[in-house]
């Protein structure tokens, strides 16, 4: 009898199918949470560029209750060289950089200016004082009132409790979420439908720390409000103190939110984009069809 080639045996039973990719949409983020989010995203823009403005009109910070002018901890100026060209330069502490095109001289309407921040940096303009501290304070009150909106929603309701609060699971795998992170694994399946650790402590960070301490720190920093927040301005160290813990603070801010984006994108833009702004996202179940198959 003929002998049946190998490769034509046909396979064994028991084998495991590979899995099928399979995707079911939840509803991640609600109404209220999706408008709060996209409220701070402009103010936080707005408020940085205004900020920045109104700091280029003494683009030089300190520590303690005056300004010492000839000891500042960071200060972005130029210096004009035996050519009579202007060099940009910034000093933090006693250290000292070239940043001629960046920092204290930038290019406006073609011709060097010096000035601490580019002007594409600043709003509303290049040189406008005034309308930018309007900007500001404007800008501040809506995302003072909007951050207030969110503490109550996130505490009176369940937000808080589900979403932000780390459960004792979470601070057991924090260690393991770490690695992941820093291997850029994110989450698959169920485990992508909620907040991992990391997220959950640096939400908790910037919306119950940052937040208020900055909105503290621009209030210490004007005389009109020593009757009521005197005691904090001697806590922080003085007026000039406050104002270089809002700026960090600030930065911080943007530190934030160039993780948040570089994280949505290397785990799937469309669909976190789409989960902020329709609520609906996409989770990967191809493990969990593979077991119901089995």
């Amino acid at each position: 009898m003929a002998s049946i080639p190998q490769d034509a045996v046909p396979p064994q039973q028991g084998l495991r199918p590979p899995p099928r990719a399979v995707a079911r949409v939840i509803y991640r983020h609600k109404l209220p949470v999706r408008i709060m989010h996209w409220i701070n995203a402009i103010c936080l823009l707005v408020l940085l560029g205004s900020g920045l403005q109104i700091f280029n009109a003494h683009p030089a910070l300190y520590w303690g209750q005056q300004s010492t002018f000839d000891r500042p901890w960071l200060a972005m100026g130029a210096r004009r060289g035996a050519d009579g060209k202007l060099t940009g330069v910034t000093s933090v502490g006693s250290h000292v950089f070239r940043t001629t095109g960046v920092f204290g001289v930038s290019s406006m309407e073609g011709r060097p200016t010096v000035r601490g921040f580019p002007a594409w940096m600043t709003i509303p303009g290049p040189q406008w004082l005034s309308m930018g501290r309007r900007w500001h304070f404007f800008f501040a009150w809506i995302f003072v009132i909007n951050g207030i909106c969110f503490a109550a929603y996130a505490l009176v309701g369940p937000h808080f409790r589900r979403d932000l609060a780390p459960t004792k699971a979470d601070w057991r795998g924090i260690g393991r979420s770490i690695v992941d992170h820093a291997l850029l694994r994110h989450p698959k399946g169920e485990a992508a439908a909620r907040y991992n650790v990391l997220q959950k402590l640096t939400y908790l960070i910037v919306i119950f720390g940052f937040g208020p301490l900055i909105v503290l720190m621009g209030l210490a920093m004007s005389p009109r409000m020593d009757s009521v927040l005197g005691w904090l301005v001697d806590l922080v160290g003085g007026r000039q103190s406050a104002r270089s813990i809002h700026f960090l603070l600030a930065w911080g801010f943007v530190a934030f939110f160039l993780i948040h984006i570089f994280e949505a994108v290397v785990s799937g833009f469309g669909n976190e984009l789409r989960s902020i702004v329709t609520g609906r996202f996409a989770i990967d179940d191809t493990e969990r069809a593979h077991e119901t198959d089995e």
